[in-house]
């Protein structure tokens, strides 16, 4: 005989599973006390990180039954909530989620509805890419800039060239700046890429020059 499980979860030490129990009392599942997993939180964590539902699938055999109220019980995002049916589907245990009218998503019409989730978890993903990228792009066009503000400005790092091109140690610089030494490499860093592009700049045009006669 079949044994049903029930998982529960909320995200808040405010909330508490009490509706989610009705829920599933209310549309025919039986659920034996400790066979129901109550859990608190969060739902940006996946499935796997989750100890209560960890425990969960330690317990469970094939044959069994889990039910829970919405897909979210199940993981994270779309992703994580088909690998969770798919690993309880390989060990033989049927899942059903009442937000979706009580199916079984390890049936061929719940494995149907989940590629349908999917695709269209794929679609709005591929979106709000799309949507931040052109946002950036306007932002980038208008002239701002992104990233985190340097901490030093222009003035400054002209200062710490002069003081690292005087001989004055990386470390030196950075206390006298109040700075630290990563900071200050970059800032070489910089310097010497900035001095190597106008170098192979002026080889190209040295080299456009005498290729050309035209120009002698």
């Amino acid at each position: 005989m079949s044994r049903v499980f029930a998982y529960c979860r909320v995200s808040t030490v405010d909330q508490n599973t009490q509706n989610q129990i009705i829920e599933i009392k209310t549309a025919g599942f039986a659920i034996e006390t400790h066979r129901l997993i109550e859990e608190n939180i969060s739902g940006s964590v996946a499935a796997k990180q989750r100890p209560g539902f960890i425990k969960l699938i330690d317990r469970m055999e094939q044959g069994d039954v889990l039910v829970v109220t919405k897909l979210d019980r199940l993981g994270r995002n779309a992703m994580d909530v088909r690998a969770t049916v798919e690993q309880l589907a390989s060990s033989g245990v049927r899942v059903h989620c009442l937000a979706l009218g009580g199916v079984d998503l390890t049936s061929p019409a719940g494995k149907m509805t989940m590629q349908v989730i999917a695709a269209v978890a794929e679609f709005e993903r591929d979106l709000l890419i799309e949507r931040t990228q052109s946002g950036i792009l306007r932002a980038k066009a208008a002239g701002k800039r992104f990233g985190r503000r340097p901490s030093l400005n222009t003035e400054e790092q002209t200062t710490v060239l002069k003081r690292l091109n005087a001989g004055d140690s990386v470390a030196k610089v950075a206390r006298e700046f109040k700075t630290t030494r990563q900071t200050i490499m970059r800032v070489r860093e910089a310097a010497l890429k900035l001095l190597a592009t106008k170098q192979e700049k002026s080889c190209r045009e040295i080299g456009d020059t005498v290729l050309n006669p035209m120009q002698l």
